[in-house]
């Protein structure tokens, strides 16, 4: 009589596996805890499935950004290189790839296993005949379960990793925003001679353009505004360049000539491709109330006179860094009577359009300035960047805003 403490060979065989599914188990649990790396982790998935299942053929696409096939293994056909077909990205059940209508080359599979997290395919598993398995419902619920704890697992540590990565990202733009804010001067002049107040306002976290003021004798003042091409951190990095030249040369020399030509061979060597710098730089002497300036590729201050006349500021030469020699450059010239306003900006003050995509432009800041010249420095800025929000009701600007004006007494 046979012994009836001995199993039949098909629970020993059920028992042996769930022993091979706990310990593949145990095996990604702690692989996971320990922070393995995704290719370590994608080793042991692949062993557990190939060496433990006995499955022959393994494919799995995993989806970052794009899909990407992260193992192929026992198929003649390498599907690394592989674009998986409409019919596949279409499931969200496990299929038999018998019923799909696909190329002969992914009926090498029997079955297609999406891997799925809060409504998400994050993978599609394609396997063929499992061996060791006396039932396929169980291996298939086996596999699908340890896919998808590593690719949660391996999701996880992926958002992770872009959080550090954004995070680093945000420091960084914090500290160049900081360094920056530096470059601005900590104080404006208002005295006997001259009023002058400032505005800034970034589109984004850092932006390009940049103003300064610089004493350089009892008499005369050097005063700028500049713009560089582009945005963010190299516009902002090519700015800081822009101010530490300007300063250096302008303990050699006060003279506009010197000043542009040697800021725009500064430039010329330090700036990455397609990135220049458009400028307005003009030295006041209080005595004779003389301002010579050098418009460079800029848009055009506005001196407007006390009887409401005005005359824009265009003499100068072409944007700074563009060529290794200036081709031209002329220093421009003015007088200055009492109680004239001069407004510097830059482009993202004029280049402003309605809903009719009519541009707010110079003309509308002429018009402004007439209507408005006897406001304060500070008012009259509040007001014409309150303007130009009226004239773009979305208030959806493109461009850094800066706004320098002069009032001369």
């Amino acid at each position: 009589m046979p012994d009836i403490n001995v199993p039949s060979p098909q629970p020993q065989q059920e028992l042996n596996l769930k022993k091979l599914e706990l310990s593949a188990l145990l095996e990604i649990t702690q692989a996971i805890n320990a922070n393995l790396p995704e290719a370590a982790l994608y080793k042991i998935y692949r062993f557990t499935l190939l060496a433990q299942l006995g499955i022959k053929r393994l494919t799995l696409f995993v989806h970052d950004d794009q899909w990407k096939c992260e193992i192929c293994s026992g198929t003649d056909m390498d599907f690394s290189r592989a674009s998986l077909p409409e019919e596949i990205l279409a499931l969200k059940e496990i299929t038999k790839v018998s019923k799909l209508p696909v190329e002969k080359k992914w009926r090498c599979f029997d079955i297609v296993i999406p891997i799925l997290h809060n409504g998400k395919v994050l993978a599609f598993v394609m396997i063929g005949k499992i061996e060791k398995y006396s039932s396929n419902l169980d291996a298939l619920n086996f596999i699908q379960t340890v896919s998808n704890i590593m690719l949660v697992a391996i999701e996880n540590h992926r958002m992770a990793r872009q959080r550090l990565a954004q995070e680093s990202i945000r420091r960084e733009i914090e500290i160049a925003r900081e360094v920056q804010s530096m470059l601005f001067p900590k104080s404006l002049p208002n005295d006997k001679d001259v009023v002058i107040h400032a505005s800034y306002i970034p589109h984004s976290s850092i932006g390009g353009d940049y103003y300064d003021f610089v004493e350089i004798d009892a008499d005369n003042f050097l005063f700028c505004v500049a713009d560089v091409s582009g945005k963010g951190v190299p516009a902002s990095l090519l700015m800081s360049n822009f101010q530490a030249g300007l300063r250096t040369i302008l303990r050699q020399s006060a003279d506009l000539n010197t000043v542009v030509s040697e800021l725009n061979n500064l430039i010329f060597r330090n700036a990455i491709a397609e990135k220049f710098v458009t400028t307005f730089v003009a030295l006041y002497n209080r005595r004779t109330r003389e301002l010579s300036y050098v418009n460079a590729g800029h848009n055009a201050p506005i001196l407007l006179y006390e009887d409401n006349t005005h005359t824009l500021l265009n003499d100068g030469c072409t944007m700074l860094g563009v060529f290794d020699v200036l081709p031209f450059l002329n220093v421009g010239k003015v007088q200055v009577p009492p109680k004239s306003v001069l407004l510097c900006y830059t482009d993202g003050l004029t280049e402003v359009f309605d809903e009719d995509e009519a541009e707010f432009g110079i003309e509308g800041t002429i018009h402004f300035m007439k209507r408005n010249r006897y406001l304060s420095s500070k008012m009259l800025h509040l007001e014409l960047l309150r303007e130009i929000n009226l004239y773009n009701e979305e208030a959806n600007f493109n461009d850094d805003i800066t706004l320098l004006s002069c009032r001369f007494k």
